[in-house]
């Protein structure tokens, strides 16, 4: 049988890489980002949001922008920030479980800790306490740390996934033969634990960038934005600025056109569950595919 779910994934995939990288080329999205707050219809003088149109095809934000011009424009600073936090968060957690099976009680210790706190504690709300501390909401550096942040709340999950992964692999026969013959450490971890670890580490790594995705949109909902820069206004005064058009942010700043424009919300919050679901489709269809192991079974 087919793997539907890998064929639809990847299809869903190549159509967002190819919108974000060639989209952003063609003349109507260019010109979609030019500024027209007022227009003349039928003799009268109308104010941006302009709802859907065969002039706008997914309508307008308050600037008179067209919509679907910013998201595909917002849509690189997304996929780089959602695949930024993935492979810091996938990375770290390797670093610390190599660390462990080098180490292995105070760093078993430490994962199991950090699990379990990632466990008791709604990511959400991790995310935002630890944001919105002062040391990081005024730093130069706020994107960065933001980025950092948010790929440490969730490493005790993912490093404790790889650490129970690599507990079963070590109960097979090759294993025991390896250690039979005195590999080192990081020779055998190389040899043998990596290339049986991997198969899970892709399907997971394709999964966590959907929940990293999610994550993004509810910070966006309560107007937590990672590309943000404190700007000093006057002295003793100050506010935060956006400084891209991630889709998480277009998504907090409409969130008061609910009513009014609701094309705005509507739009930017199909765009992230599309998001979400081709890394869910693609990460299901990952998983089919090593379990059944061969490109046959496509």
């Amino acid at each position: 049988m087919r793997n539907w779910h890998l064929i639809i994934g990847t299809i869903l995939l190549s159509i967002l890489l190819i919108g974000t990288i060639i989209g952003v080329h063609f003349p109507y999205i260019k010109n979609g980002l030019k500024e027209n707050r007022m227009v003349m219809e039928d003799g009268k003088f109308e104010r941006a949001p302009f709802p859907p149109s065969s002039r706008h095809l997914l309508g307008t934000d308050h600037d008179g922008r067209d919509l679907l011009s910013i998201l595909i424009t917002g849509a690189k600073d997304t996929i780089l920030l959602i695949f930024a936090i993935t492979v810091i968060r996938y990375g770290l957690s390797l670093v610390l479980v190599l660390l462990s099976f080098i180490w292995k009680k105070p760093f078993t210790w430490l994962i199991n800790w950090w699990n379990q706190l990632s466990s008791g504690l709604p990511i959400i709300f991790a995310a935002i306490l630890f944001i919105t501390l002062p040391i990081f909401t005024f730093s130069p550096n706020r994107v960065i740390w933001v980025i950092i942040i948010l790929a440490l709340i969730e490493m005790g999950r993912v490093s404790y996934i790889m650490q129970q992964k690599i507990l079963s692999i070590s109960k097979t026969p090759f294993v025991e033969a390896g250690i039979t013959i005195g590999s080192g450490p990081f020779r055998f971890f190389k040899n043998y634990y990596v290339p049986n670890l991997l198969p899970d580490l892709i399907v997971n790594f394709c999964v966590d960038l959907g929940r990293v995705a999610l994550l993004l949109g509810q910070q966006g909902i309560f107007s937590i934005f990672v590309t943000q820069i404190f700007v000093q206004t006057s002295y003793g005064f100050g506010e935060l600025r956006n400084t891209s058009l991630n889709w998480p942010t277009l998504l907090g700043n409409a969130r008061g056109d609910l009513l009014k424009a609701f094309w705005i919300p509507f739009f930017t919050a199909s765009a992230i569950t599309y998001l979400i679901l081709t890394f869910n489709i693609l990460g299901e269809g990952l998983r089919r595919y090593f379990e059944k192991g061969g490109v046959s079974n496509l």
